[in-house]
C-alpha cells in the first residue's frame, strides 16, 4: 500500500473519529456552547459548498470533458453531480426526521434529566442516530478519500470540514443512549463506532474503486461528491446552524469558511 493510499486512508479516520469528540465533549461540559456551534457548523458548510463548486466539480468537468469531449463531458458532470444529490436524498428520505443525526441535540438535554430514564425508546432513538451517521459516513469517506487520492491539500480541506460537522454529530448519538442507560461508557462507544463508517467507506473505495479508477470513473465520483456535500450544507449543515443563530453567526461562519478555503487553494497554486 503506498504512501498516498495510507495518507487517503488516514484522512478518513481522523474526520470519522470526529463523532467520537462530540460524544467527549458532551461528559465533559455542562452547558452547549450554542454560538461556537452556529459558527462551526456555518463554517463547515461553507468550505464544503465552495469546495465543492469551485474545485471538485471543476476538477470532475475537466477529467470527464477531456476523457469524452465537450458536449458529453458536460452533460457527464451534470450528470454526476445531480446523481450524488439524489443518493444523498434517498439516504436521508429513508430516515425518520427524529432519528436524523442532523437533528441537533444539547448538552443540556442529557445533564438536565440528573438521572436514568428508563425508557427503551431513547436508546432506540440514539441507535438509530448512530446508523443514520454511519450510513451518511460512508460516502463522505469516499469522498474524502478519492479527493485525498488526487489532490492532498483538498483531501485536507474536506476532511477538516467532515470533522467539524461530524462533531455534533456525536452529541446527537451520546445524549439519548446516556439518558436511556446512564452509562458514559456505552454512548461514548456507539458514538465511536458510527463514526468507523468514515474510514470503512474508503476502504471500500481503495478495494473496489481503485482498479477502475480512470479519468471517467474519477470525474464522475467528484461530481457526485460535489452533489453531496453540496446537499449535506444546505439541507442540514446550516439549517442546524440558523437554529442557534445570534446575530447572523452562522453566516459568518459560512463567509469565513469560504474564505478559508478559498485561501488555501490559492497558496497551493
Amino acid at each position: 500500500m503506498s504512501q498516498e493510499v495510507l495518507f487517503a486512508l488516514g484522512l478518513t479516520l481522523f474526520a470519522g473519529l470526529a463523532t467520537g469528540i462530540g460524544s467527549l465533549m458532551a461528559f465533559f461540559t455542562s452547558r452547549t456552547n450554542t454560538k461556537f456551534l452556529s459558527l462551526a457548523l456555518g463554517f463547515s458548510a461553507g468550505v464544503m459548498i465552495y469546495v465543492s463548486m469551485i474545485e471538485i466539480f471543476v476538477k470532475a468537468k475537466d477529467a470527464l470533458v477531456g476523457a469524452l469531449g465537450q458536449v458529453n463531458g458536460n452533460w457527464a458532470t451534470v450528470g454526476g453531480f445531480f446523481g450524488g444529490i439524489v443518493l444523498i436524498a434517498l439516504i436521508d428520505r429513508f430516515i425518520p426526521k427524529k432519528d436524523n443525526p442532523h437533528e441537533v441535540r444539547t448538552v443540556e438535554e442529557m445533564n438536565d434529566a440528573g438521572k436514568v430514564v428508563e425508557d427503551p425508546a431513547l436508546l432506540k432513538m440514539g441507535t438509530f442516530a448512530a446508523l443514520a451517521i454511519a450510513i451518511h459516513n460512508f460516502p463522505e469517506g469516499i469522498a474524502t478519500f478519492t479527493s485525498a487520492l488526487q489532490d492532498p491539500s483538498l483531501g485536507i480541506a474536506i476532511a477538516a470540514a467532515i470533522a467539524i460537522h461530524n462533531i455534533p454529530e456525536g452529541i446527537a448519538v451520546s445524549v439519548p443512549v446516556y439518558y436511556a442507560t446512564g452509562s458514559k461508557k456505552k454512548a461514548f462507544k456507539l458514538s465511536f463506532l458510527s463514526g468507523l463508517s468514515e474510514p470503512i467507506g474508503a476502504f471500500v473505495a481503495y478495494l473496489i474503486l481503485m482498479p477502475y479508477l480512470n479519468d471517467v470513473m474519477f470525474g464522475v465520483i467528484f461530481a457526485a461528491v460535489a452533489g453531496i456535500m453540496v446537499f449535506i450544507s444546505l439541507d442540514e449543515l446550516l439549517p442546524a446552524a440558523k437554529k442557534y443563530d445570534e446575530a447572523h453567526t452562522s453566516i459568518y461562519g459560512l463567509v469565513a469558511g469560504m474564505a478559508v478555503m478559498a485561501l488555501s487553494l490559492l497558496l497551493f497554486l
